[in-house]
């Protein structure tokens, strides 16, 4: 350790810490989910509908799933917006983003066994890798953060390709990336300047 000391079992505490904490706000957004706009017909105002449909319908969707599924206070918001999607999904992606970490911690701290950091030792599940019989691949590590990518992945604004397409146009015609990226069609000129903000980007989030 370049730094001060610590213990493996002080690191795996924070592992620990990370998904506590976002194992609780998935749990905390779940009661969002439950709010049904069922009923609100058209545009929110429950015309045509008789009274007590959206109460008896959320009552009866409730019973058959077995979930706390209940009529929605304000019918406008929930069919107007998803907010509720919105939260639930930024807290999985928490969770993601600190399985991903964990994945690459894992995996750097498994390097090896001869010539990488080996600082720990990890299951040797296949014998060795393709003609490199020596060789440790992280596996499990590999594959948990290939699945957390495409939770990370699913609400990109603009993708990886697009953005190194846009890189490598504005690099070959010396031009700036906003107008690589408005000739390319993939963002307006507006899109672009709500994005790509570079003074986000020379500090923590």
């Amino acid at each position: 350790m370049d730094a001060t000391p610590l213990t493996l079992g002080q690191e795996l505490s924070g592992y620990v810490a990370q998904l506590d904490f976002g194992i609780k706000a998935i749990e905390n957004s779940l009661a969002h989910l439950t709010h049904l706009a069922l009923g609100g017909t058209a545009v929110g105002t429950g015309l045509n509908t008789p009274n007590g449909y959206s109460e008896k319908v959320a009552q009866k969707i409730a019973e058959l799933t077995g979930l706390p599924f209940i009529t929605g206070a304000n019918k406008y918001e929930g069919l107007a917006a998803h907010d509720a999607i919105v939260e639930a999904h930024g807290a999985l992606k928490t969770v993601a983003v600190s399985l991903m970490k964990i994945g690459n911690d894992i995996r750097m701290l498994a390097s090896g066994p001869r010539c990488g950091i080996g600082e720990i030792i990890i299951p040797a599940n296949e014998p060795g890798s393709s003609i490199m019989p020596g060789k440790v691949n992280p596996t499990q590590s590999e594959a948990l953060t290939m699945a957390m990518a495409q939770v990370i992945a699913l609400n990109t604004r603009i993708g990886y390709d697009k953005a190194a397409e846009i890189a490598k146009k504005a690099y070959k015609e010396e031009s700036t990336l906003k107008e690589a990226a408005i000739a390319l069609g993939y963002l307006t000129s507006e899109q672009f300047d709500e994005w790509v903000r570079p003074e986000d980007m020379v500090g923590s989030m």
